[in-house]
């Protein structure tokens, strides 16, 4: 099936899965300009600095929504947002579709002050071949990486909890996409999704980032979100309850 100027199959998946197109008459009205640029920036110019701000400023926003006043904090779960976001429309059409859309960095304009599924708009529709291979040179080397590299530069992000935060993601995005598939009688769709995270699972990135049985993950690092405010432990951290210490080395 050929990608559709909307991405219309998508819709039902949910907001993580759903991502905007110039297709959308409002896509890119919707969105308020990028620092200094009068107009959002693309993710690419968010990575390397050119729009100086942009992370800075999502990083601000998801500290003052979770009431932590510690950046790395924020950093990490503002990452995996993104994280999510990516795996979820690239594993979405791989499966629905057959296709995946090129998400390269410089075709997706991103509003750091928004909330999914508004902070994404592809600019330009590329259909690519939607197998393992093109989901992690889209995703993991085309954002995942550059993405990894600013926010330790900025905020000394581990690695291992950068990564670790990038197969939690992935998991999810993929365990959300069969459980669908499943409950809607579609099972190629199902036996789909689980190949390809298997598929995404055996690169060198991710191999050791978690263990897995069937749709379940166990990551072997922690986010950080305990030490939010009212957080604890999520379902698939290495910590069965918060920890009393530093997580610096549980997380790298």
């Amino acid at each position: 099936m050929d990608l559709d100027p909307a991405l219309a199959a998508l819709r039902p998946l949910g907001g993580f899965f759903v991502l905007r197109t110039a297709a959308d008459p409002a896509a890119a009205a919707d969105a308020p300009p990028g620092p200094g640029t009068g107009r959002p920036p693309t993710l690419a110019e968010t990575y390397a600095g050119a729009a100086p701000d942009a992370l800075t400023a999502r990083v601000d926003l998801v500290a003052d929504r979770l009431r932590t006043a510690e950046p790395r904090v924020a950093a990490s779960v503002a990452q995996q947002g993104l994280a999510a976001r990516l795996w979820s429309t690239a594993l979405g059409c791989a499966v629905l579709y057959g296709r995946t859309p090129d998400l390269d960095p410089r075709l997706l304009r991103w509003d750091p002050y928004a909330s999914a599924p508004g902070d994404l708009c592809l600019t330009e529709l590329r259909p690519l071949p939607g197998d393992a291979a093109t989901l992690a040179a889209t995703v993991l080397h085309g954002h995942l990486a550059p993405l990894a590299e600013a926010l330790r530069d900025r905020y000394g992000s581990a690695p291992g909890l950068l990564w670790g935060n990038a197969g939690s993601a992935l998991a999810a995005a993929a365990r959300t996409l069969e459980d669908w598939a499943r409950a809607h009688g579609r099972t190629e769709a199902a036996e789909r999704t689980r190949a390809l995270a298997d598929g995404l699972f055996a690169h060198p990135l991710l191999r050791t980032t978690g263990t897995r049985s069937g749709a379940a993950f166990r990551r072997r690092s922690c986010c950080l979100y305990y030490r939010v405010p009212g957080g604890g432990v999520c379902g698939d951290c290495c910590f069965t309850r918060p920890p009393r210490s530093s997580p610096r080395a549980a997380s790298g």
